[in-house]
């Protein structure tokens, strides 16, 4: 009897052993692949998080051979990377229209959540993702720091399936320069991108500068940096010569010009609605069409 009670408890003891073996193989992989995922897409992920993205992923994968049908070596496949600043622009702007219009393909990527849209507006399903959702100079610096793969598995190897790919940086915290430590930092960013972008002079990039700030959220001295920032950008320090790199300079159209104005490099008054610094319709209606021309020319520009 006492033999019979050993073997049963060896065969629950070996059972134990099983059932904390496999909790701890099925516990590695799960945490391999959170911090494979972490590594490609440069994004932390919860346990609640990881099978969206990795639905994403799998969508971006697979439609790929899509995308690739639109890069016919003309450089008519465009993709624009923004927050809601783009995408009053895009939609109040006539953006995607316009382009179309012109024989262009215009994709788009909003928040993460919202995801990539089509030339034809429509939302694909899955994202580019950028590492905790910012497009601050940052976290754009972020972003062309990745590692390209041959899979749009983060947001740098998706972004360079298309043939002209289009960043703007987020308005606030951007804009509001504190100091001239800050301005050399938020230069040194751009520097990287721009260093990372001559490694691909068969693409096409465009950097849009970010908009003037509302006069609530500003003050004379961080809107005359945000506009030597600006000026830099398309300057031919930053540039260098990159025929590959052009800057579509959104804050010279919508920052007031008066010399004499208090308000003078910030959000003009007839381009903005209280004191929200999100440029209103009327500045996307008119800035829409100068945008979709910029684009147009740069790639006409590069062509030759």
């Amino acid at each position: 009897m006492d033999s019979i009670e050993s073997i049963d408890r060896q065969k629950r003891r070996s059972k134990s052993v099983v059932i904390v073996r496999l909790v701890a193989i099925s516990t590695i992989l799960l945490v391999g692949a959170l911090l494979t995922i972490r590594l490609v897409t440069g994004r932390g992920l919860g346990i609640r998080s990881l099978p969206r993205t990795l639905l994403s992923l799998v969508r971006a994968i697979n439609n790929r051979e899509v995308i690739s049908q639109y890069n016919q070596g003309e450089y008519t496949d465009i993709i624009f990377l923004h927050h809601s600043t783009g995408n009053n622009l895009v939609e109040q702007g006539g953006v995607r229209q316009l382009f179309s219009q012109a024989g262009y393909n215009f994709w788009d990527q909003g928040f993460n959540f919202q995801g990539l849209r089509d030339p034809n507006g429509n939302y694909t399903g899955y994202a580019y993702t950028v590492p905790r959702d910012n497009t601050d100079p940052d976290g754009l610096a972020r972003v062309f720091r990745q590692r390209v793969y041959g899979l749009p598995i983060n947001a740098l190897s998706g972004l360079l399936q298309h043939e002209v790919i289009i960043v703007k940086s987020c308005f606030a915290p951007a804009n509001q320069i504190a100091s001239d430590e800050q301005f050399e930092q938020l230069k040194q960013y751009y520097l990287g991108m721009r260093e990372k972008m001559s490694q691909y002079p068969d693409k096409i990039f465009v950097i849009v500068t970010t908009p003037p700030l509302n006069p609530s959220e500003t003050n004379p001295q961080e809107a005359s940096r945000a506009r030597l920032l600006a000026n830099w950008l398309k300057s031919d320090e930053f540039l260098f010569g990159q025929s590959n790199i052009f800057v579509c300079d959104l804050f010279d159209e919508l920052a007031e010009s008066n010399l004499s104005s208090p308000e003078l490099n910030m959000l003009r008054q007839d381009y903005r609605n209280g004191t929200d610094s999100h440029p209103n319709q009327t500045a996307n209606e008119k800035i829409g069409p100068l945008f979709v021309d910029f684009v147009i020319r740069a790639v006409e520009q590069y062509r030759q």
